[in-house]
Parts: C-alpha cells; structure tokens; sequence
C-alpha cells in the first residue's frame, strides 16, 4: 500500500530519511534502500540538508523507487524560484513520485556554501498551495496543465518549542498549512513524551495524521549539540548521563529511540526516525520497538 493510502486507512505508519551524498557514487544508497526496504512505508530523501551541498533529492528519490522503496521527495524553497520549484514538482511527477515534503529551507550560511545567495521566493505554506494548485491542474498564474499530477504533500511542525508563544506560532503555522492542502505531518525530533502528548492534545481537532520525530542518539555530546543550536529539541539530562555512561553506545541509542517509540505509537499515527547518515540502525530500533 502506498503511504497515502496506509494513512487514510489510519494505519501506524513507519517512514525513515536517506540523506544524499556528496558525489555520485550512489552505491550507499542501493544499500541503504535494500536495508529500509520491507521495514519502512517510505523514506524521506533530505534536499541539500542543513545548507550542505550533495547530490539532488530528485535523483535520489527515482532510484530509491527503482530500488523498490516509495520516496518521499522533501523540497526547500531555499534554493528555487517559484518557476524551478514547479519545474522540479511535475518533473517529479513523471518519474513516479507522489509524496512531497514541503519546506521552507536552512538559511545557506548554515551549510558548506556560506557564500551562495539564498532565493527563498516562496516559503512552505506557498509551497503547498502551488502543489495544491499544481494537484487541481493549474500552474501558479492560472495556466492549465496538460496533464496533471496527484501529488500526496506533507509538512513539518515542531512541537517542542520552549514558550508559550512559540508553541501557539507552531500551531498557527500548522493550521496554515492544512489550509493550503498539508495532509500529512512530520515533526522535529522528539525526546519528552509528556511535552508531545501536550501537543498531540492540542492539536487532535485538526484531524491528520502526525509522525513523531525520533533521532537516534549517538553520544552524549550529539544530545548537547542538539540542545544548543537545534530549536524546539530537548533532549533530558537523564539520556545524556546515559549515554555518557553506556559503554556500548550505539546499543543505548538505539534502545532509547526505541523505547521512545513505544512510549509515544499510541498517541500519533506513526514514527519518523531521522538516522543522519546511521540509516543501518533502523532495522534495531524497529526490532527493539516492536515494529
């Protein structure tokens, strides 16, 4: 079944990431699809993450398909004008892939490139609409397709977000979203159940599917960096002592994620693990969770 049709028939649903490479030896990413193939519904492929320059989404996601694996294209406005990102989408569409993950983008002095101008002609929300309009067979100034797609798009939220404030901003973005066609959500990495289930709460009258964030920890310092530079993550200070203190800390990491998962699959309609380039683990934590 495909992901969209997994979520409407309110399936839990498992999906992973695969972060392109920085070159064109797409040797890893056969490997990497062989591996998540069976065990996810489908796989995220990042679109230059974190400002870092690799290979495209676009391509990565036609071979994950080739290899059997649904994709689901993430595309940042960062980097596009609004006749690129249309160009991109139906190109998408004529190759098999459906599933899109709307995003605004890291700021481009966050990556590789420092020096490269960011374009930021449209934003998510914008995003969306167009693949909405794109979807009722009309480019953005009203010119009819030949042909249209059916795309499935989805976006992010953050529930993790400190105050007050931010977390109403995080649902106003939200409700933003769903108007302008979101159909599915992915949310930032998650490490406090009691905060999402607070989340999970506010936001249950939206009806959509929502899929918690788990990134496996690595190291302890992985966690601190986390807490200082990544908004809307907190990772507790009782899982950095334990990864401090794991002497095998892959197995703790993939413990942790996984116990996390058990926690959190009753309160949302599926897991989305975010393994930054550690994609073998997923098949543990999926077995350690159960799933």
């Amino acid at each position: 079944m495909s992901l969209q049709s997994l979520l409407e028939a309110g399936k839990f649903v498992v999906t992973a990431e695969v972060g392109p490479l920085k070159g064109t030896d797409t040797t890893e990413i056969v490997e990497v699809a062989e591996l998540l193939r069976g065990r996810v519904d489908a796989a995220n492929v990042t679109d230059q993450q974190s400002s870092v320059m690799r290979m495209g989404s676009l391509a990565v996601c036609h071979l994950l398909k080739e290899s059997g694996l649904e994709p689901i294209l993430q595309m940042t406005c960062r980097d596009r004008n609004r006749l690129a990102l249309q160009s991109d989408l139906l190109s998408a569409y004529a190759l098999g892939i459906e599933n899109v993950l709307a995003l605004t983008g890291d700021l481009p002095s966050l990556g590789d490139h420092p020096q490269a101008k960011p374009v930021f002609d449209l934003d998510s929300v914008q995003l969306l609409w167009v693949i909405k309009r794109l979807n009722e067979g009309y480019d953005m100034v009203d010119n009819e397709l030949k042909g249209k797609p059916n795309f499935f798009p989805g976006a992010v939220v953050n529930p993790g977000m400190g105050s007050e404030a931010a977390f109403e901003l995080q649902l106003i973005k939200m409700e933003k979203k769903i108007a302008t066609g979101a159909r599915f959500f992915q949310t930032q990495a998650v490490y406090e159940p009691g905060a999402f289930a607070k989340f999970m709460k506010r936001v249950k009258g939206f009806g959509i599917p929502i899929l918690v964030g788990i990134i496996p920890l690595k190291s302890a310092g992985m966690a601190r960096y986390m807490n200082k530079n990544v908004a809307g993550v907190f990772v507790p200070e009782e899982l950095i002592n334990k990864m401090a203190e794991a002497e095998d800390k892959a197995a703790t990491g993939i413990e942790i994620a996984a116990n996390l998962i058990k926690e959190l699959r009753d309160i949302c309609q599926g897991v989305h693990i975010m393994a930054i380039g550690w994609e073998k683990i997923v098949p543990g934590v999926l077995d350690v969770a159960g799933l």
